[in-house]
This record gives structure tokens, C-alpha cells and sequence, in this order.
């Protein structure tokens, strides 16, 4: 396992990290069992992964508490948010008061069996009240910081909510935050231009979130996409009359299949620390693993991403049964 320092926190950390939310949630959105959740933990543990990221609403706190029992507290990072606002996605409505974002915080140190989080987010939060939270919610949790609570403030944004990653930009050049959770995949490219530049001169770690996600491990997902971009006038008529329209990064010096090349891509671009993968299986934690820490894809395949997908936005930020977005 490759490590790197994630930004200027100076925490040494794999550059694969285990996600223990989005659809699976370790498997618990599968219909796993407690004790299957918390065996992924550990496999990831055996594949060199240290880096844990969890959240309140995502309810594996407590078996990534489990799953790193017994390991020495140094030799794993663990991240965790809570929701500025109440009510989560959808279902969001009025702000948290600041006793009860700080509740959350002893309430995530109580189920992760915790003394100190390494990383504590404030998640999801959305361009139109990233000022208000900024003004209402960083100064209490500094001081919660400066208690030991835990080591680094981060933020993260709401895909689905801010295709055009506007708030991002506006935390980063705040500076409150030492840690980011990006959306960015190879159809998703925008990252690039508007929130790498700023990580990079601010020395801000960033994790990255929907390398792969629906859009390329669900089968017919990414025709489905690609057609509908091309329908739009978005893509090349050609692609979609392509029954692989990512086939081209398929080769012996290229990817292994295009979940491969998805975490090829991201793991390599400037400003990428931390690679976040999401499985319920212990199978899939050592082939997503070896797919981060393999090689850069091959530079032409790379600058064919760039200059056909690179203008689209907001693609594969949906969940499964949303349309296909731009």
C-alpha cells in the first residue's frame, strides 16, 4: 500500500481509503450481518488500508468501532461528519444549533470508542448556507478541537446539490478547513479546474468520493448515460453507437476493465490524496485496492478523457432510479 501525507493535517495516510457510506454502507444496505460489516473492516485493514471514513447518518460508526478494535490507535485515521442542517439530502430543513452538532461529535466519539477523531467534516453542506455555517458552527467546533475532540476540521460538498462546485472554492479560500471530500470520476472532471488548484496552494487534503459509485458498476449504467449526453449534444454522435463508449481504455498496458481504469484515473490526478472506495464484500476490497495503487494509466488514454468528457457537469452524481443528470 502506497501511503501519502494528506495535506497539511501531516497524518500518513493509504492512498485507498475505505468509504463506509454510500449505497452499501459496508453492506449494511445489502442485508449483510454486523459481523460480515465488520470483517470488510478488517480485510481492508489486511490490505494496508488505515484510512476510515464514516458519518452520523450513515450509521456504520459503531462497526468501524469495532471492525478497528485491537489495532493500535496510530496505525488507523478516522474520519466522520455530522449534518450542519437538519434532516439529511432531501429530508434537510432548518440549522443545527451549535449544542447539537457538538452533541453529535461526543456521540460519534461514543460509538467509534474513540478518545479523539482524526478527521470531524461537516457534511453535506450546500453553497446557499455555507456562510451561515461558516459563521455559526466553525467557531464552537474549533474550540471543541482545541479540547482534544478531535485533530482537523473538514468540510464536504452535496454533489447531487452543487454540480458546479461552488461552495468548495468558497470554504478553501476561507482556509477554516483542513480536509475536503470532492466529488470528481472521469465524467466529472470540473474538480480539476475549480477545487484541485485551490487544495493544492492551501495545502488542503482532499478525499476523493464517486470514482466509481452507479454510474460505472452498474451494468448499462454508462450507455444509458453516454446516449442521453449524446441525445443533448454533449457528446460525439459516434458514442453513442458504441456499445463500450469507455472501451478504449481496455488494453494490455491499460485498464483491467473500466471499474479499474475509474480508480486509475482519479488516484492519479494532481491534487488527489485519498482514493474513497465503498464495497459489503471482502472480495471487492483487494481488487479495488490493487486497482488504486496500479500504475497511471497510459498519458494518451488520459488526454482522450480530458478532451471528450472534460466540459461535462454534474454526470453519475444521481442516485440508482434518478435519471441520468448533466
Amino acid at each position: 500500500m502506497e501511503t501519502t501525507i494528506l495535506g497539511r493535517t501531516g497524518l500518513k495516510v493509504s492512498i485507498a481509503g475505505l468509504g463506509c457510506g454510500g449505497f452499501s454502507r459496508l453492506g449494511q444496505g445489502t442485508g449483510k450481518s454486523e459481523a460480515e460489516s465488520i470483517a470488510v473492516v478488517r480485510a481492508a485493514i489486511d490490505e494496508g488500508v488505515n484510512f476510515f471514513d464514516t458519518a452520523e447518518n450513515y450509521k456504520t460508526e459503531e462497526i468501524v468501532g469495532k471492525g478497528i478494535k485491537g489495532v493500535p490507535r496510530d496505525d488507523v485515521v478516522i474520519s466522520t461528519k455530522t449534518n450542519p442542517r437538519r434532516g439529511f439530502g432531501a429530508k434537510e430543513s432548518g440549522p443545527r444549533k451549535p449544542e447539537d452538532v457538538i452533541a453529535s461529535l461526543d456521540a460519534s466519539l461514543k460509538k467509534l470508542d474513540i478518545e479523539t477523531i482524526d478527521v470531524f467534516h461537516l457534511h453535506g453542506v450546500a453553497p446557499a448556507v455555507y456562510r451561515e455555517v461558516a459563521e455559526t458552527l466553525v467557531p464552537p467546533l474549533l474550540k471543541e478541537r482545541d479540547k482534544g475532540k478531535f485533530k482537523h476540521l473538514g468540510i464536504t460538498e452535496t454533489s447531487p446539490g452543487d454540480p458546479e462546485q461552488t461552495m468548495l472554492p468558497m470554504a478553501l479560500k476561507d482556509d477554516h478547513f483542513d480536509v475536503i471530500m470532492v466529488a470528481f470520476h472521469m465524467l466529472h472532471q470540473r474538480t480539476r479546474e475549480v477545487v484541485f488548484p485551490l487544495t493544492l496552494e492551501h495545502k488542503v487534503g482532499t478525499l476523493i468520493m464517486f470514482a466509481v459509485r452507479v454510474l460505472f458498476s452498474t451494468p448499462g449504467r454508462l450507455k444509458e448515460t453516454v446516449e442521453k449526453l449524446v441525445s443533448e449534444g454533449l457528446l460525439p454522435e459516434a458514442l453513442a453507437d458504441d456499445p463500450e463508449p469507455l472501451g478504449f481504455l481496455i488494453h494490455e498496458n491499460g485498464g483491467r476493465n473500466i471499474i479499474d481504469a475509474a480508480y486509475r484515473f482519479c488516484r492519479h490526478e494532481p491534487g488527489a490524496d485519498i482514493i474513497l472506495f465503498g464495497t459489503g464484500s471482502k472480495d471487492h476490497v483487494k481488487s479495488n485496492v490493487q486497482s488504486i495503487c496500479a500504475p497511471p494509466l497510459p498519458e494518451g488514454d488520459v488526454e482522450r478523457l480530458y478532451k471528450t468528457f472534460g466540459h461535462l457537469i454534474d454526470v453519475g452524481l444521481d442516485a440508482p432510479g434518478r435519471p441520468a443528470s448533466r
